[in-house]
Formats: C-alpha cells, structure tokens, sequence
C-alpha cells in the first residue's frame, strides 16, 4: 500500500481568533491542532495542524478559508493567510504517528490508531482499530463523522443495535463505515469500491477489528450472507456479493454527481423497506441530488450537516412499514 502523504496548515492565530480556531477546525474534521508561540514575537501565535493528505485533496484545502472566514468577520478581522505544506513520505516517515491520536466520534465510537492502546477514559467506547493508509476514511473526514453519527441514531432507535440488519458499503474506502456497523451488532457487510487500495485497507483493517474474510467465508451459516465481504468493483459487484437479497442498509459516503449516477441501480443493493445513508455531497448539491433520486423512486431527506456537508436518510417513495426502523 502506498505510504501515508500529509498536509500541514499554518496560520497565524490572533488572540481574538485562536479560541474559535481551535472549536471550529475540529468540527471540520481538522483534529490535530497545535498552536505554538514564535520565538522572535513570544505574544504572537501559530496555529499549525496536519491533515491527511487522502482525506484533502486541493478543493477541500480551498473550501476551508471560506468556512474559517465568519470568524474573522465577527471580530472585523481580516482572516490570516492559510499556508499549506506537503510533508514528504521521507520527511514524515519517523514522525507521522505521533499525530495520530484515539479519535471519540459520536456518543460511542472511538477510532483508535492500530498502533495505540484503548485509553481508560474511553473504556466503554466500541473502538474501530484502523491503519492509516491510501484510502479514504480515516475518520477525520466531516462526512465520514456524519456517517457514523448516523449509525450511532439508527441503533439508537433500535435499542442500541443493528441486530438483524445486512448492510451494503458502496465505495467503502478504509471500510471504517461498514467496520462501525458491525460494531454496532448489524449481521452482515458487504462492501466494494472500485480503488484495489481501497479493497485492500479494506481487509487489512477489518483483520485488526478481528474479522478476516476468508474465515467468515468458511464459517457463514448456510443460506446466510458471510459476516464480511469486500470485491473491487461498482454497484454491479456489490450486489453480486449480496446474492440478490438486497441490504436493509446502505452506506455511501462518496461524491453527489457518483451517487447521481448510481441512483437507477439503488434498488438492486438497497431494499424496498431499507434505509441509506449518502454522505459526501456538499450542502449546496443537496436539491438537485434529492431531484434525481426522486425519479428514481426515492425519498431523500437531509438529516444532518458539517461545515459545508450534507447527509441524507434514503428510503423507497411510499414505503409504508420498514426492516430497519
């Protein structure tokens, strides 16, 4: 797998500002923070923070000053220039885990670096272990935190779990959605994504969460879904591993104009009675998406936002009763 590649920010901080830096980026999904004195104007502060370059990439770094932008306003301040820094592989490669930390999402998970012990503080916590690499989902993501959030409110409805539940990951990336299902009790995933990469972390962090999917495949009950499942491919694979029994429940957490084009085959992976989660789409995508799945036979609503991003709940048009709620 390719090495990990960062991104790190510097900005200067100004009194006024550094408090509202430092609630605002996390809710971004910027988690690593520091912010450091500079030696020639000890009054004078750096905020500086590392974000993975995956999880990045140059819109995303574009979008942030216009998200960081209202703060300034409030105090009639300009925002301070952001200035981005590419760490090398050679450069990062002794220290690039120090800035990994256990991450709490939500009310009950916690992403816990491969490399770390669960902290006494998080105990209770269902811990999702993953190996930062090339794919998509490291947790620091808004929309991967949406994502999760939403897991966490389903089982909630539920009593706490998603027993029962066979769920689809389309574009599963890291796979750490798919992994926080099962945390969560669901009986089954499938899960595909057309990046070998992905397929790849996929495995390898499903292994670290004691789930290894040639034994799942040897032990599954007869006439039931294997417990985990990962292909390369599309829609059309996953619902190949699904065996024609559509999921109770959908996650896909990728870009609006990709989910656009999936939508007429939705149905094949999604059930009449199920519900999707569809992350990945910026707030200003949400109407013209909700449209498109309209004529496809679906009810979109937006049930939840970070920053610039969107989550909507997918249902079937007039589904009356439902598996999953």
């Amino acid at each position: 797998m390719a090495a990990l590649g960062w991104w790190r920010l510097e900005m200067a901080a100004p009194a006024e500002l550094e408090e509202s830096l430092l609630w605002k980026l996390p809710q971004l999904g910027i988690q690593r923070l520091a912010i450091r004195s500079i030696p020639a104007e000890p009054s004078a502060h750096l905020l500086v923070a590392w974000v993975p370059e995956i999880d990045w990439p140059e819109a995303e770094r574009a979008r942030l000053a216009g998200a960081l932008a209202p703060l300034a306003d409030t105090f009639a301040l300009p925002l301070p220039p952001l200035a981005w820094f590419h760490q090398s592989d050679e450069d990062w490669s002794l220290s690039w885990k120090q800035h990994w930390q256990p991450d709490p999402v939500g009310e009950r998970f916690l992403i816990l670096p491969a490399w770390l012990e669960r902290p006494e503080e998080h105990r209770e916590r269902l811990v999702i272990r993953l190996d930062p690499g090339s794919a998509f989902g490291t947790g620091s993501h808004p929309t991967t935190r949406l994502c999760l959030e939403a897991l966490e409110g389903l089982a909630r409805g539920r009593g706490g779990t998603l027993a029962g539940l066979r769920v689809a990951d389309l574009g599963c990336g890291s796979g750490i959605l798919g992994l926080g299902a099962l945390r969560l009790g669901a009986n089954s995933l499938a899960a595909s994504d057309t990046d070998p990469l992905a397929v790849r972390a996929t495995g390898e962090n499903a292994a670290l969460n004691g789930l290894d999917q040639a034994g799942e495949l040897a032990a599954h009950r007869e006439g039931a879904l294997p417990r985990l499942q990962v292909a390369q491919g599309s829609v059309e694979e996953l619902a190949e591993l699904l065996q024609g029994r559509p999921a109770d429940l959908l996650l896909c957490n990728i870009l609006a104009p990709v989910i656009e084009a999936l939508a007429p085959r939705f149905s094949a992976v999604l059930a009449a009675d199920g519900v999707g989660y569809l992350s990945g789409l910026l707030l200003e995508q949400v109407e013209g998406l909700q449209r498109a799945l309209a004529a496809e036979g679906w009810r979109a609503e937006q049930v939840g936002s970070q920053g610039p991003w969107g989550l909507l709940e997918l249902r079937a048009t007039g589904a009356q009763t439902s598996n999953v709620s």
